[in-house]
């Protein structure tokens, strides 16, 4: 090797290292933005709330307490929003998963008649709706106010996931597929269920993430259509919990007062991160499981199209 390429090499090498060096610089600062609201976050709601409020906790818990927990799951309604939106995101997810899946295997199909023509009507919805009054009004012609149905059957289909979906399908579900299960007497029904399925599993992963987290954070839907107390959802308890505690009783301004105030803003405080943890618990627990599909289901399903 003469010296010129050696010390092009070389040059090369010490370029990669302080490449890296920067980029490693970089990405922590970003990991460090970003994870360390997170973890303030979760050493709040185990800390005193006046030590939060005096600004002293930053890196460790100070005056550790679960008192914050506990007033949450003392709260029945809260409990009772918790399971509410267990339910909710569950059936959801389903019928998200039986309307998109079927719909957006039958646009990737070539031999389906006027596929485009169909998924041109499909995008003009992203991009034009009849408006929050039209639906209310639907809704309610159709009886579902303070139903479960007024919260999964309006968003049954997000046009968005249906795209995805129906990319992936066109890039992982070859035509000879379709023939050798033909000849072997498979209808298109049962090629979906016995062949397309079983292959999805890495799309089918992204949407149950995706539709997932998209009913168990909604709150817009419920605080239109759900009136019984007993249907509300997770997002609206919370948001009735913390009213409820920003409100200072009616006493007279005195020592006992300003007293019972304080009281209420450290347990509000408290029960704010206490709830935010909780709230965020079944979501850190269902991202790893599809963690692994991740990649490959939002990359194969929006390369192509």
């Amino acid at each position: 090797m003469s010296k010129t390429v050696k010390f092009r090499a070389q040059r090369r090498c010490a370029e990669d290292l302080v490449f890296d060096i920067v980029n490693f610089i970089v990405l922590t600062l970003v990991f460090l933005i970003v994870a360390y609201p997170l973890y303030f976050i979760v050493i709040s709601s185990v800390s005193d709330p006046f030590e939060v409020a005096g600004g002293r906790v930053l890196l460790y818990p100070k005056g550790f307490t679960l008192d914050g927990y506990k007033e949450v799951l003392k709260n029945q309604g809260v409990m009772r929003g918790f399971f509410n939106s267990v339910y909710y995101t569950i059936l959801g997810v389903i019928i998200n998963l039986a309307v998109t899946l079927p719909t957006a295997y039958a646009l990737s199909r070539n031999d389906f008649y006027g596929r485009k023509t169909i998924s041109i009507f499909y995008i003009v919805t992203m991009f034009v709706s009849g408006g929050l009054v039209p639906t209310y009004l639907v809704v309610r012609q159709m009886h579902m106010l303070n139903t479960v149905w007024a919260l999964v059957i309006p968003g049954a289909l997000g046009v968005y996931n249906m795209m995805v979906a129906r990319t992936f399908f066109m890039a992982n579900i070859p035509g000879e597929l379709l023939d050798a299960a033909r000849i072997d007497g498979c209808t298109n029904t049962g090629f979906f269920f016995r062949v397309v399925l079983p292959l999805s599993g890495a799309i089918i992963a992204i949407l149950v993430l995706w539709c997932g987290v998209g009913h168990w954070n909604s709150y817009f839907s419920a605080l239109l259509y759900i009136t019984d107390r007993e249907r509300q959802p997770l997002q609206l308890e919370l948001r009735m919990v913390l009213l409820q505690n920003t409100q200072a009783p009616n006493m007279p301004l005195t020592d006992d007062f300003i007293a019972e105030r304080r009281r209420l803003e450290a347990l509000r405080d408290m029960m704010k991160y206490s709830l935010i943890i909780i709230s965020s618990v079944p979501v850190l627990v269902l991202y790893p499981f599809i963690q692994k599909h991740f990649v490959k289901g939002v990359t194969v399903g929006s390369l192509k199209g």
